[in-house]
This record gives C-alpha cells, sequence and structure tokens, in this order.
C-alpha cells in the first residue's frame, strides 16, 4: 500500500495564484509594475511549492489535502501521485517563462484590459494545478470547469467579431462536453460507490459491459473536447483569435493539456488497463486517436496562419499522446504520459517565436515570414529545435518520447499504430520545415521592412530558455525536473511493477 503524506502545499499551490489574481485586481492598470509583480512573485512560490513535493513523490508516498467531506465515498481532496505531479510541474515550471514574455508581449502591442488578462492568466494557472492534483472526479470536474471559466476572458481579448464568436464556440464546445462529464461522474459513483482516482483502475465488476461502454463515451467525449479529439476539435483553431501567449496558455500549459490530463485519468485511474482490454474498447479509441493524428497533420499542411498551423499541430501530438496511452503497453504508456511534458515545451516556444514575430512585424501568415530568419536569428533557431523535436528529430526531447511511442507499438503487437506514429513525424516535417527555410534562405518580402531587429528582450529570453529546456530534457531526459523518473513510477504505479 502507498504511504499518504498529509501536507497542505497541495491545496498552497493551488491558491497562490488565485491570491495573486485578487491582488492583480486590486492594484489595477495605476501601477502596473506592482501588478505584474504580482504574477511573478506567484509563479515562484507555486514553482517552489510544487517542486517540494517531487522527492516525497518519487520516494512512492502520496500527498494528501483533504478539503470537505460531502458523501460517503465523495469529498473535495487533492491527491498527488506521480502523474498528477507531472501534469503540476509543467504548469508551475511554465508559467514562469508565460509571465516574463506576457508581460513584454502585451506592453510591446499596447493592449487594453491588462489587468484583466493577468487575472484571468492566474485563475487560469490555478484551476489548471487543481486539475492537476485532483484527487477524484468530483474534484476534477470543478477544477476543470473552474478552467473553461477563467480562460473565456482570455479567448475574448480582443473583443471584436472574430474574439467574440471564438469566445462562443469556445464555450459551447466545453461547457456541453462539461455536462456529459457531470452526468458520467454521478453514474459512476452510483454504480462504484467511490470517485477516488486508483492506479489501474476502479470500475471492473460494477456494471454490464453495455453501460460501461457508455460510461466511457461519456468521459472520453467530455475529456475529448479540450483535448481536441476529432470531431469536437474545431473550437481550437477558432480560439487562435486570442493573443498569443493567451495560445501558449491553451496548447502548452492549461486547457488542452488538461483535456489529454483527464483522459489519460480515466484510462488509467478509473477504467484501468485491465478493463480496457476486457471490454475491448481500447482499439476503437487507438483508431480514433489514429484517425486524428492523421487528419490533423493533413490539415495542418494546408493552414497559411501561422497559429492555426501550430493549433492544428497541437491536436495532431494530443492525439499522439492518446494513441500511446491507449496501447496500453508499458512503452507506450510511458511514450504517452512522457510526450505531455516534452510537447509542453516544444509547442509552447513555438507559440513565443509566433508572438515575438507579430510582436515585432504584425505578420502573422506563413507566406509572409520568407527572409525573417536572418533578421530575427534567435527567434528563428527557438522555432528550429522546436520544430525538430516535434519532428522526433535528435537530440530535442520529442525524440525520447516518440522513441518510446514506437517501441511500445511494437511492444503491444500494433504495426498499423507504428506506422501512424511515424507517418505523423513526417507530417511534422512537412509542415514546419518549409518555414524554417524560407526564413533562412529567402529574400525578405516587399511588405517588410528592410532591417528588423528582434522582439523585445522580455520576449526572446523565455523562447530562448524554453527552447534550450528542451534539448536539455532531450540530451538528459531525468534532468533538473525529473519528467522521466516521474514518467517511470507513474506507469509502475498503473500497471503494478
Amino acid at each position: 500500500m502507498t504511504d499518504t503524506v498529509i501536507s497542505t502545499r497541495p491545496l498552497l499551490a493551488v491558491l497562490v495564484s488565485f491570491a495573486a489574481g485578487m491582488l492583480i485586481l486590486a492594484t489595477g492598470d495605476r501601477r502596473p509594475n506592482l501588478r505584474e509583480g504580482w504574477t511573478i512573485a506567484a509563479a515562484l512560490i507555486k514553482f517552489g511549492l510544487v517542486v517540494s513535493m517531487i522527492p516525497t513523490v518519487l520516494a512512492g508516498k502520496v500527498i494528501t489535502c483533504r478539503l470537505l467531506t460531502l458523501l460517503p465515498g465523495v469529498e473535495l481532496v487533492f491527491r498527488v501521485d506521480a502523474f498528477g505531479l507531472l501534469f503540476g510541474v509543467i504548469a508551475a515550471t511554465l508559467w514562469i517563462p508565460t509571465s516574463f514574455y506576457s508581460i513584454g508581449y502585451v506592453r510591446t502591442l499596447n493592449e487594453h484590459a491588462q489587468s484583466r488578462y493577468f487575472f484571468a492568466f492566474a485563475l487560469c494557472l490555478s484551476s489548471a494545478v487543481g486539475v492537476a492534483f485532483a484527487g477524484n472526479l468530483l474534484t476534477l470536474l470543478i477544477c476543470y470547469e473552474v478552467l473553461t471559466i477563467a480562460t473565456w476572458p482570455l479567448v475574448i481579448h480582443h473583443e471584436d467579431g472574430a474574439a467574440i464568436m471564438g469566445g462562443r464556440k469556445y464555450l459551447v464546445y466545453t461547457l456541453t462536453a462539461g455536462t456529459g462529464l457531470l452526468l458520467a461522474t454521478v453514474v459512476t459513483y452510483s454504480l462504484a460507490g467511490t470517485l477516488d482516482f486508483t492506479p489501474g483502475g476502479f470500475l471492473a465488476g460494477h456494471a454490464p459491459d453495455g453501460l460501461l461502454m457508455l460510461l466511457f463515451v461519456l468521459f472520453i467525449a467530455g475529456f475529448g473536447v479540450k483535448a481536441g479529439i476529432m470531431p469536437f476539435h474545431e473550437w481550437l483553431p477558432t480560439a487562435m483569435v486570442a493573443p498569443t501567449p493567451v495560445s501558449a496558455l491553451l496548447h502548452a500549459v492549461a486547457v488542452v493539456k488538461a483535456g489529454v490530463f483527464g483522459c489519460v485519468r480515466v484510462l488509467l485511474f478509473v477504467f484501468g488497463p485491465n478493463l480496457l482490454r476486457e471490454l475491448g474498447i481500447w482499439q476503437a479509441m487507438a483508431g480514433v486517436a489514429a484517425f486524428t493524428v492523421v487528419a490533423a497533420g493533413l490539415l495542418a499542411l494546408g493552414q497559411d496562419h501561422l497559429k492555426r498551423r501550430l493549433a492544428f499541430s497541437t491536436i495532431n501530438n494530443l492525439a499522439l499522446i492518446l494513441l500511446g496511452v491507449t496501447l496500453l503497453s508499458e512503452n507506450a504508456i510511458r511514450g504517452g504520459i512522457l510526450h505531455i511534458a516534452n510537447h509542453a515545451f516544444m509547442k509552447i516556444t513555438l507559440f513565443f517565436c509566433a508572438g515575438a514575430i507579430y510582436a515585432k512585424t504584425h505578420k502573422d501568415h506563413v507566406s509572409q515570414l520568407d527572409g525573417l530568419g536572418r533578421q530575427m536569428p534567435f527567434t528563428f533557431a527557438a522555432f528550429t529545435i522546436a520544430a525538430m523535436g516535434l519532428s522526433g528529430i535528435p537530440p530535442v526531447n520529442g525524440f525520447i518520447s516518440k522513441w518510446f511511442l514506437c517501441l511500445g507499438a511494437v511492444q503491444a503487437g500494433e504495426l498499423l499504430f507504428l506506422f501512424v506514429i511515424l507517418t505523423s513525424a513526417m507530417l511534422d516535417v512537412a509542415f514546419f520545415f518549409p518555414i524554417i527555410f524560407n526564413g533562412f534562405f529567402r529574400e525578405p518580402r516587399p511588405d517588410v521592412a528592410p532591417r528588423i531587429d528582434e522582439a523585445p528582450l522580455i520576449m526572446v529570453i523565455p523562447l530562448c530558455a524554453t527552447a534550450a529546456f528542451s534539448v536539455l530534457f532531450g540530451i538528459m531526459p531525468d534532468a533538473v525536473l525529473h519528467f522521466f523518473s516521474i514518467t517511470t513510477h507513474a506507469v509502475q504505479q498503473v500497471l503494478g511493477g
């Protein structure tokens, strides 16, 4: 039995950014330096709280903070296991460069409603860490829906027609999905008498196969909306009307990662590998994920808008994560979970680069980027590193997770899905490397100024830092934040190793 450590650190890690949000509102636009100081301070404190839990979890213990008992077997509880800690470390770590980057972005573009922007950002990070540390389905559902509401002001930030439409579509998709999740959670409690996440699942033997299959569909559809599983993906490219730091938040740190995190929680901690095999539904799930991988990659090829191309790339990679986990072999699960972390660092780098380009040139289409690589060399070098990683090219971290995904497909005896994984990597090359080639080797377009410098350092340093960490984690997967060890512990817990 896993040892339990009672601590308030999970709760404090959730609340610190909420408290910062209140201070941001109280400070307002009158003292912008102080307002942004609250953001930076909260990001650093959150990071310290979250990483302080790594040694305890790697020692095989679970950190628990119980808040309130509602019904027998139902309580609001934060419980930090290895899988939850992985997501928590990602969110806490990447909030730091995102905070600095956001300050540079909104000041360079003189964005309006900056206090609202930083307030909503803080609430998103609070709820994202709540999702990571949720100890049961009810706590996860509450934090998941708070994340939905907190993100909406960021999606509609520009308040023009496109932003309002994007925000409306975002709410329709995600709140409808939330209704399905609520129904699935109620049915699960009525069947099993508990909602607590259990490594290897807890639903086996509690209902007929048909009802369990229906429950599975409700859960995966509910979480799969934010994960961008087709055909529930359309809100994601539309939401690219948001400011670029918000897009980075959506794709790397919080929203879509919360969706894929929820799907993996259901697959491994509610149903479990054995039940998924008995029901035979893992094959259908793998098929949907594989279709999404290929279709999203092909759609990305046709996108001239840079952020929309990156959005379809995100859908492609999230589906790759779910495909790996659904194959249920040890290496495939390891590769899928590790890719959650690796993809976060690479994708946030790409969005940071897109934002730096837009802030300096007001160009946001792939066809407009010719020659900019020679004028913004640090930005395009970071873009190149992240694109290499997503294409599975060493020494960037994407190679490690995709290597394990390939090994896992072979281990599972599923050569068709191995072909899908390799096809995904080739598609990544196809829609990223023309951008890199044109940026470095073509002449600038006539409508681009003869000489363009880099974006402000407060934007360039974060994107260089996340690119550098992508390389570091490719060479030393367990460096600094221990992502590989945390992933290995999560896999062992689920498979009983």
